[in-house]
């Protein structure tokens, strides 16, 4: 680390009762918490939560950097439509996207066939809860090395019908509408409705951004024991590409797109839907059965320098789980999973230079493909309450993965048609959880997997690679959670490491190309910890100071690259040390002030390490203002400032960029300048 950093800053944390020991079904595992919600995951399985104000703490534009709130986990954003989310340094040498973790919506797998998944595609402001299992300690999410991200929209407990309605400006043109309409009987009917819609011009040349969207999410008890639910979420979005900038032109220019994207006048446009059934059947207080089925649909329209990609994806599937409980604390849960998708895409070539400055235009048909994948997991948990003081949870998760490739484009000889079936994986996982004075500690072994992406599994030529196979690890981790109150302080502590086997590579060979093979191991070392504290100033007035801190000590183990040996050398695209910090006031129930803080160590840009990018620290403050006027109507007034000094700083990096026609390499994808944002929510109980 290059320079010495002092950390004032702290924020809000409230800790709601810690659970009681007779009942495993009341563990709650919580970092950041205001009211409290149940989590999504069973058992002992530790995960870590966001809601309320915690989300909201960067605005509703940018809620997803609340992410990297939680230590351990980092969210990179090149642009709204460009980000990747990575835990415990998993998936940070993915090129664009996010890999290697399974991500929910409400309750529904939206993790693609190759294992990408795609956060953008949901207004996050519709959000209520946010929980991360961090490692492969999941067993019923999919045991991914990364973990799963389970992302829970906004429900209402309470009889009563309520429109809502916030708006939002900001910088660069921004302007952000999202109007709801919830409506709840004694728990027996749910209807939720949301539409919005955000534009912005954005930060940099050719980076605007422009979404509608809808969420329709609607819940029916049809008897005592069965709840029965709608679920359709749809977003339709466009959004300009600056891209990435080399180092001139990132410290001299960061407002400037890459020039071969502006002169392309590069774009994406997406039209994203996910609809699903899920039935809920109590057969007794002892157990119980939830099944869902669904469809999600992807259209993708890229015009891009090298060429255009025109693609669409349809995907289907099921998901079935009992839980159930016997004797005092004792539980289980089995289910399965089924994902199948049909990928379709073809590319074109892009004639901009013969456009007379006008931008992309398509020309002849360069491929035209479409590739069936298929994941199948069988999964169960068993949890024992050995001790009154001492739980044991076990986990087995089976996974089945295979890509069917076909060539619709070359005939004959010249076809690159194929089939891959990976051999079925069985993926443990044993924790242990122990009760102290004022908490808990616990451990968890467990193994993991990452899916190559359909690019990784391609040669040079185009066809499936048969000697790429699956990433697989072994984690090891140990932590705790500490509560007091009187003050309430809250501390949480991890400690890790996994060992990565098989570690695929994406080695970029054209501008647009990227092949994988299975270069070596990696290890994945951290400390992971996250203080909270809570007090009262005076009658009115409360501080609320909240520090998260991660190490990472990840290092290559072996990895020999050609005649290059990169063995020993930091793992590629993940800092050493992040902190998150935050300090708000309360004045009473109706005013917060909140300052942030977050400080990112250099990350290593290339594999033979001699590139880093610079280290640090971005500064921002919000003011919120909520009161109710009557007992059906109440006014919230938020306005947030984000990097108050104007930092330049890398918000994502692009690691082991490549240099096309004598060009310098571009690594950097420049955060926002110094911006603002304003909103005003007005709620009314009909």
């Amino acid at each position: 680390m290059k320079h010495v950093f002092l950390i004032v800053v702290f924020y809000s944390f409230y800790v709601s009762s810690f659970a009681q020991k007779d009942s495993i079904t009341e563990l709650k595992e919580v970092i950041l918490l205001e009211d409290f919600t149940p989590r999504k995951t069973k058992g002992i399985t530790s995960s870590s939560v966001l809601q309320g104000p915690d989300l909201e703490q960067f605005g509703p534009i940018a809620i997803a950097a609340s992410l990297n709130k939680i230590p351990g986990v980092h969210f990179l954003s090149g642009a709204l439509n460009t980000n990747r989310i990575t835990i415990r340094g998993v998936g940070a040498r993915t090129p664009f996207g996010t890999d290697k973790l399974r991500l929910y919506f409400d309750g529904i797998p939206v993790t693609n066939g190759t294992g990408f998944s795609t956060i953008e595609a949901f207004d996050l402001e519709n959000l209520g809860l946010v929980e991360v299992i961090k490692g492969p300690k999941g067993t019923s999410f999919g045991t991914n090395l990364g973990g799963a991200i389970l992302l829970n929209s906004k429900t209402s407990n309470t009889s009563e019908t309520l429109l809502s309605n916030s708006f939002t400006i900001g910088s660069y043109n921004s302007i952000k509408d999202n109007i709801s309409f919830k409506h709840s009987e004694n728990e027996k009917l749910n209807v939720a409705f949301s539409y919005n819609h955000f534009e912005t011009d954005g930060y940099r040349q050719n980076n605007s951004f422009k979404r509608d969207g809808i969420l329709l999410n609607t819940s029916l008890a049809t008897s005592t024991k069965n709840r029965i639910r709608f679920l359709l979420n749809y977003i339709d979005y466009t959004a300009q590409i600056p891209s990435t900038l080399n180092q001139t032109d990132f410290e001299e220019n960061p407002t400037n797109a890459a020039a071969n994207w502006l002169a392309t006048q590069g774009f994406e446009a997406n039209k994203y839907l996910l609809t699903g059934f899920s039935n809920n059947f109590r057969f007794s207080d002892n157990l119980e059965n939830t099944t869902s089925i669904f469809y999600t649909y992807l259209d993708h329209f890229e015009p891009r320098p090298f060429n255009i990609l025109d693609e669409f994806t349809n995907g289907y599937g099921f998901r079935s789980v009992f839980n159930g409980k016997f004797a005092q604390g004792n539980e289980y849960s089995f289910g399965s999973e089924f994902y199948r998708d049909e990928y379709h895409w073809s590319t074109y070539q892009n004639l901009f230079r013969d456009n007379n400055g006008q931008g992309s235009l398509q020309g002849d048909r360069l491929s035209r493909n479409r590739e069936f994948r298929r994941q199948f997991n069988v999964f169960g948990t068993f949890t024992l309450n050995i001790l009154p003081e001492l739980y044991a949870q076990l986990g087995l998760n089976l996974n089945q993965t295979s890509y069917d490739f076909r060539d619709l484009f070359n005939l004959n000889e010249t076809n690159t048609s194929a089939r891959r079936d990976f051999d079925p994986i069985l993926l443990p996982s044993l924790g242990l959880k122990y009760f102290v004075k004022h908490g808990h500690l616990y451990g968890n072994f467990s193994r993991g997997f990452s899916n190559p992406s359909l690019e990784e599994t391609l040669t040079p030529d185009g066809v499936i690679n048969p000697d790429i196979v699956q990433e697989k690890g072994v984690n090891y981790e140990l932590g705790g959670q500490l509560t007091f109150f009187k003050p309430t302080i809250s501390l949480n502590f991890s400690v890790y490491q996994m060992n990565i086997n098989d570690l695929l590579v994406a080695q970029r060979v054209e501008e647009d190309q990227f092949i994988g093979r299975n270069a070596g191991e990696t290890k994945h070392q951290g400390f992971e910890f996250a203080f909270g504290y809570s007090t009262k100033l005076s009658e009115k007035l409360s501080i609320n100071p909240f520090l998260s801190y991660t190490y990472s000590n990840h290092s290559f183990v072996d990895f020999i690259d050609g005649i290059n040996d990169f063995s020993g050398n930091p793992l590629t695209g993940v800092p050493k040390h992040r902190v998150s910090s935050n300090i708000g006031f309360k004045y009473g129930d109706n005013i917060t002030f909140t300052v942030n803080h977050q400080y990112v160590d250099e990350i290593p840009l290339t594999d033979v390490n001699t590139l880093n990018s610079d280290s640090f620290n971005v500064f921002g403050l919000q003011l919120r203002y909520k009161n109710s006027f009557s007992k059906k109507f109440n006014l919230g007034i938020n306005f947030g400032l984000n990097n108050i000094f104007d930092t330049n700083y890398a918000q994502s990096v692009l690691i082991n960029a490549s240099s096309f026609g004598g060009a310098a390499p571009r690594y950097f994808y420049p955060g926002d300048g110094r911006n603002y944002y304003s909103s005003i929510r007005l709620n009314y109980i009909l």
